[in-house]
């Protein structure tokens, strides 16, 4: 079982977008995925037409197995399961601080659904905390979307001071832009100081469109209702890019 965090200490960059197509390519390959929807927003079950489960509030998340199986449900696609959030996870951090090893509470969670599934995705809230620790913990991968502006410029760059703080794993960080506007002379002066600063970034280019800002009115992917797109096209390529980190 594969482990991909989709995180970004920024909001709005794209991140959520990222999760639910990138769930949807991988289950759309044959591969038995779960897209565990950390942030209390909840945009990740909604963009899936499923609800959140009441009943699934901190305590049965970090311990009680029954219950958070349980709560998984079935997407209207082939080999893609969702656990959605609701409005408890915005306590996770308060409950993660009071319990023992809180650090690696989500690695122990997660590893009861290891014969299940061959990838879970994880949308994670835009926030340095307790639980976004355990993402870094437990992640093979996580994939970080950047909008080429200098403040996202210096959000990763926080991100990456933290990492090195914190004595983690760098290289399970796999960056790529997000939201770009190849017009914008601004976002092709940051992708190619960026680039040439080596942080890695993937080849994969998410461009700003209009097609993925109707994710919320057609309520699916992007991949689904416009596959032949520009946005589509670029997320097949994130996807077998990401593939190959593996």
């Amino acid at each position: 079982m594969k482990i991909i965090a989709c995180y970004s200490n920024k909001g709005g960059v794209g991140k959520t977008a990222t999760s639910v197509n990138l769930a949807y390519a991988c289950a759309k390959k044959g591969l038995q995925t779960l897209l565990c929807d950390l942030d209390p927003q909840g945009a990740s079950g909604f963009y899936f037409r499923i609800k959140p489960s009441r009943k699934l509030k901190q305590q049965s998340f970090f311990k009680d197995v029954d219950r958070l199986t349980k709560s998984i449900r079935e997407s209207d696609y082939d080999n893609l399961d969702i656990i959605p959030s609701n409005m408890t996870f915005r306590d996770f951090d308060i409950f993660l601080s009071r319990m023992k090893r809180s650090r690696s509470r989500l690695k122990k969670v997660l590893k009861m659904l290891k014969s299940d599934y061959d990838v879970i995705v994880l949308d994670c809230p835009p926030n340095i905390s307790r639980l976004s620790e355990n993402v870094f913990k437990v992640a093979d991968r996580i994939v970080v979307p950047v909008i080429p502006t200098t403040l996202s410029e210096r959000t990763y760059i926080q991100l990456l001071d933290f990492f090195n703080e914190n004595n983690l794993k760098k290289s399970k960080l796999i960056p790529f832009f997000s939201m770009v506007q190849r017009k914008k002379k601004l976002h092709k002066q940051t992708m190619a100081r960026m680039r040439n600063s080596k942080f890695g970034f993937l080849d994969s280019v998410i461009p700003f469109s209009a097609s993925i800002e109707k994710m919320g009115i057609h309520r699916a992917p992007v991949l689904t209702y416009a596959r032949n797109s520009p946005p589509a096209q670029a997320y097949n390529k994130l996807w077998s890019e990401l593939k190959e980190t593996l």
